[in-house]
């Protein structure tokens, strides 16, 4: 009978096979773990420039209409504080009566070109006047009703009486018209 062969060089080539694969497997495994921390890391860090970016583009874009409104109506209160003396010079002009104009004939025109220019300065800055006039209805975004009262042959939110003009400042309302209103019943 022959003699089993001595394997055992065998035996160590495949345990230093099984170490190699396994030192093989571990290093993979070390690479596949690094490389998904890295993508991780990639993901968060496009996840952050994307965000500072959208960021960046709403603060233009806030920025942009702030700048805008500061232009429109930065000058509101000023033009708040101007309305009085339109409603004075107003006032001053109707009241006159043809005696006084005979008399003082360049004050009074002096008085009135005044007055355009003061409505040209308030058009070229984007106020425009609201004048209700009588017989129009009520319109709650550019009247304050002063009164009401019931007048015979009016219907309830006929404007029927003008104590002030309104102004608009673009699209704001920078003061409304004071008015009065039928509250005449519906008969």
């Amino acid at each position: 009978m022959a003699e089993p062969k001595n394997e055992e060089f065998l035996d160590d080539i495949e345990l230093a096979e099984d170490e190699e694969y396994a030192d093989d497997m571990m290093e993979i495994d070390d690479e596949a773990l690094e490389l998904d921390e890295l993508r991780a890391e990639r993901d968060e860090l496009k996840d952050r420039f994307m965000r500072a970016l959208a960021d960046a583009e709403n603060a233009r874009k806030r920025s942009e209409k702030d700048r805008r409104e500061a232009e429109n109506y930065g000058g509101s209160k000023l033009a708040r504080d101007m309305l009085p003396v339109y409603d004075n010079m107003k006032r001053a002009l109707e009241s006159i009566t043809e005696e006084q104009r005979e008399v003082s004939g360049a004050v009074l025109e002096g008085v009135e070109l005044t007055m355009r220019e003061l409505l040209n300065v308030f058009k070229k800055h984007g106020i425009e006047v609201i004048a209700p006039e009588v017989g129009d209805t009520f319109d709650p975004q550019h009247h304050q009703a002063m009164f009401e009262a019931p007048v015979p042959g009016t219907k309830a939110g006929e404007i029927i009486q003008v104590a002030a003009e309104g102004f608009m400042l673009h699209d704001r309302l920078l003061r409304p018209a004071q008015v009065g209103v039928s509250s005449m019943p519906a008969s």
